[in-house]
């Protein structure tokens, strides 16, 4: 290999660290900016604050752990864990709901 293909790949990769690097800065701006405005409700703004840190998780995961370049089974294993992981959190919430059909049993 000569150097300068080295040296173009090493270019390329920088050039794409630091947009994602911007992208990354910009969205804790924007995220500092609307905790600041209220969206109607509770729960209007957490949503909105947990969709710019899905977009930041996913620019994370995408450039900084190379999963954009990786195979499709990487995203099946991904998916079957994503799945998993909110239905687990969906049972957990929904056990706790007070009409449950699960009641906590208190061990004396």
């Amino acid at each position: 290999m000569s150097d300068h293909e080295v040296t173009s790949h090493d270019t390329h990769s920088v050039r794409g660290y630091i947009f994602v690097f911007i992208a990354l800065l910009a969205g804790t701006g924007l995220t500092v900016w609307a905790s600041f405005i209220h969206f109607g409700s509770q729960e209007i703004n957490i949503a909105v604050a947990l969709v710019i840190a899905s977009v930041k998780a996913f620019l994370v995961v995408a450039y900084f752990m190379h999963l954009i370049s990786e195979r499709k089974m990487i995203y099946c294993v991904m998916g079957f864990t994503a799945f998993f992981f909110a239905a687990l959190m969906g049972l957990t919430i929904w056990s706790l709901a007070p009409h449950s059909m699960v009641t906590p049993q208190h061990v004396p």
